[in-house]
């Protein structure tokens, strides 16, 4: 049982769109295009680990040249 306490929960689109600071919308837009964190369907709702998000994070080109 106290294995259970330690997991993080699971964070919502909102969640997550304020994290990055970007719109919800644009959360779902990525998802149509497959870019963006990886997320998955509860039933009808979205939901991200959020290990998933920090980890898509670190991995994005910073754009500089």
């Amino acid at each position: 049982m106290d294995e259970i306490q330690l997991i993080a929960p699971l964070w919502t689109v909102q969640d997550v769109a304020e994290y990055l600071r970007v719109p919800v919308q644009t959360l779902y837009s990525w998802r149509q295009t497959g870019y963006g964190p990886p997320c998955r369907r509860v039933g009808k709702h979205l939901r991200y680990r959020p290990t998933d998000v920090a980890t898509w994070l670190d991995n994005l080109d910073d754009g500089v040249a």
